[in-house]
């Protein structure tokens, strides 16, 4: 079974460069791995030196590297999906998808599909994903939720408006609503949606990693990004702190800076204790090229089971106590006023800064109400009861 690992962090923190040590370091084990960037800005070529292609490219034995383009994925790989999309534009004027620009949060999902489909088609061992910074990453990994949350809600009713409806806005309003075979195509897309769900919250299969550099705004968006990953229960197993300054240094003017990054290495020791941490020196010079970053793979990725998911504990379970159900949801970092709770008909809703996660109730559940809730210990409880 292929395994995927997933690298993100705040932009400028040498992502990329970790991400495509550990692809490096997978192909010299024998291990057939590609190197994705979903990154639109994508720099693998940069920095491995390679003139990149829409398709996967071999720059060595055993390790492939791809720069997806969701435009050209759209096009080649999910064509028919495409022109059930074209068709909800108005005819007659003209205007075409092109017109219209992407659709906002489509280039995120055909990325997220062609990794999929790369999964299943069982091309390589490991797939090592390096993404865009954290805002954009965390975009692309709940888009599978939102959208199949969406269509659950609408689908229904979708599918008796298309039938009502169909003759007369393709009259009126010159826009061709799906047809029987396009809904069907609807709720494939749908199953595709919730396959890809399972796929990257599967523990077995899909491992978050974040990078860091020991500095304050960045060890801040660390811990919002382990806390946002963990609220769409997402498996973070490993933090790199990177470019870490030389003890032995003898330059004056990094006197204060190595005891700023003491600091803050210590601060992102004590807060992520329960993930496995690896320390990646600060270099002299700019990595480019395979050589380059064989350097990381020598100096801090010797650890043999570094490709090993280490699946840390359940972040949101439902469990019956008594007369009651209890959802438990990890949400370190936070206090009890930074979160917002409601519920919503059947879903539960939970806010927190600018991201708000929608989750819905098993049917068990659904004629339940929140009775309490509380916030201990890093871990979000609400308790329901009839």
């Amino acid at each position: 079974m292929a395994k995927i690992y997933i690298f993100t962090g705040k932009g400028g923190v040498g992502k990329s460069s970790v991400a495509t040590a550990h692809a490096i370091k997978s192909a010299k084990e024998g291990s057939r791995t590609i190197l994705i960037s979903t990154d639109m800005a994508h720099n693998l070529g940069d920095i491995l030196e390679f003139e990149a292609s829409k398709e996967p490219v071999r720059i060595m034995q055993n390790l492939d590297v791809y720069e997806i383009d969701p435009n050209y994925v759209m096009e080649n790989d999910f064509a028919d999906l495409l022109k059930s999309i074209e068709k909800l534009i108005p005819q007659g004027d003209g205007h075409s998808m092109k017109d219209f620009g992407i659709i906002p949060g489509i280039e995120e999902l055909f990325s997220l599909l062609k990794i999929s489909q790369m999964y299943n088609e069982g091309a390589y061992e490991r797939i090592i994903v390096d993404c865009a910074p954290t805002g954009e990453t965390l975009s692309l990994l709940k888009m599978p939720e939102l959208l199949s949350w969406y269509m659950e809600k609408m689908f229904p009713i979708g599918k008796v408006a298309a039938r009502l409806l169909s003759p007369v806005s393709k009259h009126v309003f010159k826009v061709e609503l799906p047809s029987k075979a396009g809904m069907n195509d609807i709720e494939k897309l749908y199953l595709k949606l919730n396959e890809l769900q399972e796929l990257l919250k599967n523990r077995d299969t899909t491992s978050i990693r974040l990078v860091t550099i020991p500095e304050k705004m960045v060890v801040e968006e660390t811990k919002r990004n382990y806390m946002y990953m963990n609220l769409y229960d997402f498996n973070v197993d490993a933090l790199y702190i990177n470019r870490i300054l030389p003890k032995d240094i003898e330059n004056p003017f990094f006197t204060n800076w190595k005891k700023i990054q003491s600091k803050y290495i210590s601060e992102l020791k004590e807060s992520f204790v329960a993930l496995e941490i690896y320390n990646i020196p600060w270099y002299g010079e700019e990595l480019r090229g395979r050589e380059a970053i064989e350097k990381i793979c020598n100096d801090s990725l010797k650890n043999k089971d570094i490709f090993d998911l280490k699946k840390g504990e359940e972040r949101e379970s439902f469990e019956k106590i008594g007369d009651e159900y209890r959802l438990s949801i990890k949400v370190p970092f936070k206090s009890k006023a930074d979160i917002d709770l409601f519920q919503s008909n059947t879903d539960i809703v939970i806010k927190i800064e600018n991201f708000k996660r929608n989750i819905p109730l098993p049917n068990i559940l659904r004629s339940y109400e929140v009775m309490r809730a509380k916030l201990e210990e890093n871990k979000l409880e609400i308790h329901f009861k009839k």
